[in-house]
């Protein structure tokens, strides 16, 4: 009788590994790891069948796709994710998304090549997938475009792969990377330092391209998607993007009785909530937090759009509003991570974890209401509201464009006349941004244009000269060779803000695993993104209009009056009075002796107690502590600090 394996951590229940055809693949698939724990031993000695649904112990289901010599090629462990199979001959196909894939064999058959495979599949499906194929000898593993859905290997002959870096972590015993754990104490990690793991001897895959596995035990990467030229006019674009969108949201609900919308009362959810409802799940639940700001317009906006969708179609529609003094603060819960370190998305830190316990209320409200699928409006911002620097890239061809739309945001933010002109000509090459990208002088306030690459960072003053030390010389030693996503600043700042919101927002699809219930982004489908891409900015950015192209895309789906709003609320009031509350929770983490950050020597824990002891401190409108908090709690969550040191040992 093998003994009890322990309970692995929410997010290691659902996700999946790719391993080679070799006796060592087939031995990693049960082999304990260093933490303890096993992949999953019962896929190895399940029945040989390839549909064969194995059940862990911990009840959650999983599929084996075998290789032609038998041994596990793909271990695939989903709690609500569909996956979708075929073969034909050696050759196969696993497709894991949203909702079941039809007619998988058909594009197998079709295909000559993992690349013709792929680029089919691309074209054809909606939603976010990751998709596995073998053909030829070879087999390819992709995510999304947008980095929502991401790949990792490990390093060496015959490498592992899989969606969750932690998964080969366990698997391989991998060692903490502390370069890696202290890029991310930034507000904003940039590319290419951003697709850098936690732990040593892994990769991850660049999102636009597919990782290649080789039947001698190499690997390479081999591009599958490229961004489109921004060259549609506003109608054709704004129809391309309507019909994205809505491909999008019906991949999400397809089959679903009932369903959730966080409508917030802003544009991108309002849009997303009557997208659903058109969909047509028969119980559509509306879900609105209010602002604890008296000025705040959002829930009357979401009033407004709950009453309107009411009018056209009161059957099976709810609204519910959650006062705002019922709102958890940010901050709120952060100690409880002593308690409950396993309750926490376990890739790698989110800064988003201040804000834990606001997502797990409304989440929490969603599955109490028996939502089979909770819809967001994470992304729209990213796509819809174009910064600054998007708008530069019009320079060179369209100079007054250029200048009226970049002269509006200077007026709203009080940028100089002559500095924000020499930002706008002089915006250098990204290898030359990267370099001094970050720097240890209190940069000036908003007032200085943001026109570059992306944004200059000042290192949070608690940094440890170690810290600091290990930060600059991965932005010095990126600089030497990184390539921008695309060769202007305004595109590539496109694409590595969408990766960012992506990466981020995975942290609320994990909170939902741990509720059964799947939280989707529907705006992150890389169809929506190239229809958002491809129409030209001049029609794209438009000064006198909020997000004008969103707007075009929903008209005639969401009532008219809704799509007049021009402004956007701010939960600035929520973090400074979490500050508050929360100081003593805060003031836990910074106990001597009890940092995990501090034991690494990355942080001056005398430094963050005393900040977390003065809520009103200045330095808390220049620097966010919440990714430091972020770092402490991923920390807690993933070992002791004696394990720590020991990874971190060369």
């Amino acid at each position: 009788m093998q003994p009890a394996r322990p309970e692995q951590p929410p997010h290691l229940r659902d996700c999946f590994a790719v391993l080679p055809d070799t006796p060592e693949g087939q031995a990693t698939a049960g082999r304990p790891a260093a933490s303890g724990a096993a992949f999953d031993t019962a896929f190895v000695t399940a029945s040989g069948e390839q549909h064969s649904l194995p059940v862990d112990e911990d009840g959650t289901p999983g599929q084996v796709f075998r290789h032609p010599s038998g041994r596990p090629w793909v271990i695939v462990r989903s709690r609500l994710r569909r996956v979708s199979d075929a073969q034909r001959g050696a050759d196969a196909v696993v497709v894991i998304g949203p909702a079941p894939v039809p007619d998988l064999a058909r594009d197998l058959a079709a295909a000559r090549d993992n690349a013709g495979l792929h680029h089919r599949l691309a074209r054809r499906l909606p939603g976010v997938h990751h998709v596995i194929s073998r053909m030829g000898g070879e087999t390819w593993v992709r995510g999304t475009a947008s980095g929502l859905r991401r790949v990792y290997a490990t390093d060496g002959p015959f490498p592992l792969a899989s969606d969750r870096p932690a998964v080969l972590a366990h698997l391989t015993g991998a060692a903490l990377d502390d370069t890696a754990l202290a890029l991310r104490l930034l507000d904003f990690l940039p590319h290419p330092l951003s697709g850098r793991p936690l732990w040593r001897g892994l990769t991850e895959t660049d999102p636009a391209h597919a990782l290649v596995l080789r039947a001698d035990g190499t690997r390479a990467t081999r591009r599958w998607w490229h961004a489109p030229e921004a060259e549609l006019p506003m109608a054709e674009g704004a129809a391309r993007l309507g019909d994205a969108l809505d491909r999008s949201v019906r991949a999400h609900v397809s089959g679903r009785a009932r369903v959730s919308c966080e409508l917030s009362g802003g544009f991108d959810s309002t849009s997303l909530a009557f997208l659903t409802r058109r969909a047509g799940p028969a119980d559509l639940s509306l879900l609105t937090v209010a602002s604890r700001e008296s000025h705040a317009e959002d829930e009357t906006w979401a009033l407004r759009a709950a009453e309107l969708a009411r009018a056209e179609r009161p059957a099976g529609l709810s609204h519910e509003i959650v006062p705002g003094d019922e709102v958890p603060l940010f901050y709120a819960g952060v100690s409880e991570i002593l308690a409950a370190p396993a309750d926490l998305p376990g890739d790698e830190p989110q800064p988003g974890a201040s804000g834990r316990a606001r997502v797990r209320m409304l989440l929490g409200l969603a599955a109490a209401r028996g939502s089979e699928c909770h819809i967001t409006g994470y992304g729209g911002d990213e796509l819809f509201m174009a910064l600054p620097s998007v708008a530069g890239d019009l320079l060179p061809r369209h100079p007054l464009a250029a200048w009226n739309r970049i002269g509006a945001v200077r007026h709203q933010l009080g940028w100089p006349l002559a500095a924000t002109a020499r930002a706008l000509v002089g915006r250098g090459s990204f290898r030359a941004w990267l370099a001094d990208a970050v720097t240890d002088e209190a940069l000036p306030t908003s007032r200085t244009p943001q026109l570059s690459w992306s944004v200059r960072q000042s290192l949070p003053p608690w940094l440890t000269a170690d810290a600091r030390d290990l930060v600059r010389e991965a932005f010095r030693a990126a600089a030497a060779d990184a390539e921008p996503l695309a060769p202007r600043p305004g595109r590539h700042l496109d694409l590595d803000t969408l990766r960012m919101g992506a990466r981020h927002f995975q942290a609320m699809e994990e909170y939902g695993l741990g509720l059964g219930l799947p939280v989707a982004a529907p705006m992150y489908a890389d169809h929506v993104i190239e229809a958002t891409l491809a129409v030209r900015l001049t029609d794209r950015i438009d000064p006198a209009r909020y997000k004008p192209l969103l707007a075009e895309a929903v008209r005639g789906i969401v009532p008219a009056p809704l799509l007049e709003r021009t402004t956007k609320d701010h939960m600035g009031s929520d973090t400074v009075q979490g500050l508050v509350r929360h100081a003593a929770e805060l003031r836990r983490l910074w106990e001597p002796g009890t940092s995990r950050l501090a034991a690494l020597g990355l942080v001056d824990p005398a430094r963050l107690d005393a900040l977390a002891a003065d809520p009103y401190s200045p330095l808390h409108t220049r620097y966010s502590i919440d990714s430091t908090v972020a770092c402490e709690m991923w920390l807690r969550a993933t070992g002791t600090p004696a394990a720590h040191r020991e990874a971190l040992t060369p």
